[in-house]
């Protein structure tokens, strides 16, 4: 575990570097969906104290070092639980880490590139003569980090479903049964979570979210007759074995 902590550190730390060497042009990549929404002439950002751009672009190096980081520290995380394991258990640790990677990237890009873009301009669209907007870098990059952690979290919807339908403790018919319940949670969490207050911004979210319970449902579905066929298969290897 020891050396296993250390190479991780170690590909963290050199992320980091690298990742800062190109915080500015990784600043500018964030930015991508804010600035054509801004007003023109005012389509730049402002630092409100000296530090704040220092300590944004050291932010920008440590997510963006985790990030790149991510396939050795993951392998590293591998390395140390697999000898632990069968083999089945083993395929069903590969793909759950690659389904929950794949759905947290398809949600940070999808409020990246379109969720973000439409909120923008929405918020933006009560700048006038009389009122220009003067946004944070800190801020920005604090609001933006935070929302995309949130949607990516958002879209592991249907690997929580899996999981839950193996333990036994949810199964496709419940959550066919719960589906108004699901709608209604789906619908406030929208609110709560996207930056804009207008429906239109909230359907963005609550659109793939609902999509993506109807998926967890199939997949309850389907995993819970391989459970039970698995739970059959052990049945009858115990009477071979004892005869009765």
């Amino acid at each position: 575990m020891r050396k296993r902590l250390i190479i991780s550190a170690i590909a963290a730390f050199t992320g980091f570097l690298f990742a800062y060497g190109y915080s500015e042009e990784l600043f500018v990549l964030l930015t991508a969906p804010l600035i054509p929404a801004l007003p023109p002439g005012h389509d730049y950002m402002a630092f409100t104290s000296i530090v704040e751009p220092f300590f944004v672009y050291l932010k920008i190096g440590f997510v963006f070092g985790i990030l790149f980081a991510s396939p050795v520290i993951i392998y590293q995380v591998w390395a140390f639980v697999a000898p632990g394991l069968y083999r089945a258990e083993k395929i069903w640790f590969i793909s759950i880490v690659m389904a929950s990677l794949v759905l947290f990237l398809a949600g940070s890009l999808f409020a990246f590139t379109i969720v973000f873009p439409y909120g923008f301009k929405y918020l933006l669209g009560y700048s006038g003569q009389d009122l220009r907007p003067v946004l944070s870098i800190g801020l920005y990059f604090s609001m933006i980090v935070r929302f995309l952690l949130v949607f990516g979290l958002s879209f592991q919807l249907p690997l929580v479903i899996l999981i839950l339908s193996r333990l036994g403790l949810v199964t496709a018919g419940k959550l066919i049964s719960w589906w108004r319940y699901a709608i209604v949670t789906i619908l406030i969490a929208s609110a709560v979570l996207t930056p804009t207050p207008d429906v239109f911004n909230q359907l963005l979210m609550a659109g793939p979210l609902a999509f993506l319970y109807m998926l967890g449902i199939i997949v309850a579905k389907v995993f819970a007759k391989e459970r039970k066929e698995d739970r059959e298969t052990e049945s009858d290897l115990a009477v071979t074995k004892t005869g009765f």
